[in-house]
């Protein structure tokens, strides 16, 4: 490490978000926030505390796998929002943040007196995100949702499985990943905005799963709102490309991506089958997903003759995307994933070393960093009050005696 980078504090250094969410999409934001630097107030309902806490098993130290995974750099104060006295505890954190992120239940903290309008009025400087189901407008707008809903009304599970098996979510809560991942984005970009203001005000934002979910189908929601044609389900094919797809081989399957005309001529070369590159039905692209029916299964019959090891190095010599399908066992042993040294040994207050999926992103000059285990509920409470509000041990007490935290 260069004198000049352990010189230069972390990205986001300074930036102070009052975290008022639950579960997935909003923690995911506020941890990537707390990995680049910012300090991060988690704000959770005394003794019950953030719900995926109790999302396991597995969990360890007495604490879910779950939110062992989206809560590190992160302070944990428990705070009693019915009581008066917990509202205004709220309203003087989030006077003294930059960015506020919630995901109430539509209204809930306008009810509560805690509306962006009015925190605004105190800290014009307040960038407040909601994260919500269904957005801020429309029929839908004030159910509850979980990514899984999300999945199946936007239209992800209609694209997502086989004929055979019919639809299917995809394995992880991506809905919820995406939103998060959006989150951050525009809370950043709000950042970037509120500097550049003279006045240096803030805004409200609005991030939705749904409105997230339509924007991942991408490609999908194209190709429907272009040709009018809804798709259906086509397995672990692609619609757009050809071959991009997994084949059989003598022994485990491998997944081939080609994205090019000039990858498939060198496929074909590859297997002594030049004429297959010149081939109408097959020179272009576009031939190749009309006539992928015929295609497919003279593909097929090659690649069962060989193993997949040997269709690997074959393939990857000649710059052709390829791999086999890994179970998380081998990715983790993977000398790829090793190498990127992604998984980080932390400890943690009750269970100890624990291991934890560490940040992607990667910053030449101010890296990201884990300075906080995820932490356990209300650990840093009398901590933060006292030094981001000024209480004194005796008011800390008091409320602690009359259950606001």
């Amino acid at each position: 490490m260069s004198e000049n980078l352990q010189k230069r504090p972390p990205a986001l250094a300074g930036i102070r978000v009052l975290d008022l969410s639950r579960i997935l999409a909003g923690p995911y934001c506020t941890q990537l926030l707390g990995d680049l630097g910012a300090d991060i107030i988690k704000v959770e309902q005394p003794e019950l505390g953030d719900g995926s806490r109790a999302w396991g098993p597995p969990s360890a130290g007495g604490e879910a796998a779950y939110y062992l995974c989206l809560n590190r750099n992160k302070r944990s104060m428990t705070l009693n929002l019915k009581s008066e006295e917990g509202r205004a505890i709220i309203r003087k954190l989030a006077a003294r943040s930059d960015i506020l992120i919630e995901n109430f239940k539509y209204g809930e903290l306008e009810r509560l007196g805690l509306s962006y309008e009015s925190l605004a009025a105190e800290n014009p400087g307040l960038i407040f995100c909601t994260i919500s189901s269904y957005g801020p407008t429309g029929p839908l707008k004030e159910r509850p949702g979980f990514d899984f809903m999300i999945q199946a009304q936007s239209g992800i599970m209609s694209i997502t499985g086989s004929p055979q098996n019919g639809p299917t979510k995809v394995g992880v809560a991506v809905v919820d990943v995406t939103t998060g991942l959006y989150a951050a984005n525009v809370v950043q970009a709000a950042l970037f905005a509120r500097e550049r203001d003279p006045l240096k005000r803030g805004q409200k934002l609005e991030v939705s799963l749904y409105e997230c979910a339509l924007a991942w189908l991408a490609n999908i929601a194209s190709n429907y709102l272009i040709s009018g044609k809804t798709p259906g389900l086509i397995g672990n094919a692609h619609p757009n490309v050809v071959p991009y797809q997994p084949f059989e081989t003598a022994d485990i399957p491998v997944v081939l991506a080609i994205g090019t005309d000039a990858q498939f001529r060198r496929y074909c070369k590859l297997v002594d089958r030049p004429e297959l590159g010149t081939d109408p039905r097959f020179a272009t692209n576009t031939a190749r997903v009309m006539n992928r029916e015929i295609l497919i299964p003279l593909m097929q019959a090659l690649f069962i003759q060989r193993p997949s090891a040997e269709w690997e190095e074959l393939l990857a010599a000649l710059d052709i995307p390829v791999g086999t399908i890994k179970t998380l066992d081998k990715v983790f042993d993977d000398p790829q994933t090793q190498a990127l040294k992604i998984v980080h040994e932390i400890q943690h207050p009750t269970a100890g070393s624990i291991k934890l999926v560490g940040s992607p992103m990667h910053l030449s000059e101010t890296p990201t960093q884990i300075n906080y285990a995820p932490p356990l509920l209300g650990q840093h409470t009398a901590e933060l009050l006292e030094e981001v509000l000024g209480y004194s041990a005796g008011e800390i007490s008091r409320l602690r005696d009359e259950a606001v935290i």
